[in-house]
């Protein structure tokens, strides 16, 4: 499995944001997105983009710096064959709103690659964990994977969720339908059918769950709603006894 991390742009953001000489991190979130053979180049805009409309908007805002003597860590990848892994966002500390703002021109600013075709997404599943080990003392770690199809090469999902689970990483799912809302029941019944695989196949941990974005153009919405969600409340773990009294 080949890790390429891309950019000059993302490796000047790493520079310019050391993630050294904090003591806490409430959560470390990593982003994994389809960019497999059946994501076109508007719908590759249209990821990047939602999220850069998610990371503006106030509620996800403040959620990310709710805490700001325990940080978020931050980083977003690219999947799609076995071979595709390419960080487009290194890790990164969420120290303020400046941060977010460089964050997300990094991602208005990232082009589409060439990938191999295949959806690798327990490659995917393998990577972004490997990538939250490298923040083994944060209270939560979470793996957020968008995907709108299910997996066709590699190993499957369902044979890697529960050791991944078992180190402490909870797995969420963006499913994405192939329709825009309001089509009609058979695109509904498909992406209920799709949202019900990376159920049964992908998500892990206590609280896993799984967004629907119907089509591309929704997926703004969704990202939104999955982030305030991801990013709410606090492990129980990181509570200390007075807290709890």
């Amino acid at each position: 499995m080949r890790v390429v991390r891309a950019g000059l742009l993302g490796l000047l953001l790493a520079a310019s944001l050391p993630v050294a000489g904090f003591t806490k991190c409430r959560q470390a979130l990593a982003l994994g997105l389809d960019v497999s053979a059946s994501v076109d180049l508007r719908e590759y805009r249209l990821q990047l983009d939602g999220i850069v409309t998610a990371l503006t908007d106030p509620g996800v805002m403040a959620a990310f710096l709710t805490e700001p003597s325990a940080p978020v860590m931050l980083l977003v990848f690219e999947w799609s064959g076995p071979a595709d892994q390419t960080i487009i966002v290194p890790w990164t500390k969420i120290a303020g709103e400046d941060t977010l703002a460089e964050v997300s021109a990094a991602l208005a600013n990232a082009e589409r690659r060439v990938t191999t075709p295949g959806t690798a997404l327990g490659v995917a599943m393998q990577t972004g964990a490997a990538f939250l080990d490298e923040h083994p003392d944060c209270w939560r770690r979470t793996l957020d994977i968008s995907g709108d199809g299910e997996a066709n090469l590699g190993p499957r999902p369902r044979s890697l969720k529960d050791a991944i689970g078992a180190r402490g990483i909870t797995i969420n799912a963006l499913v994405i339908g192939a329709d825009a809302p309001g089509t009609g029941d058979r695109r509904q019944a498909d992406i209920a059918a799709l949202s019900s695989y990376f159920r049964t196949e992908v998500i892990t941990g206590p609280d896993a769950f799984v967004q629907t974005a119907l089509g591309f153009e929704d997926y703004a919405k969704a990202m939104t709603a999955k982030l305030k969600r991801e990013l709410s409340g606090r492990p129980l773990s990181a509570i200390s006894s007075t807290e709890r009294q």
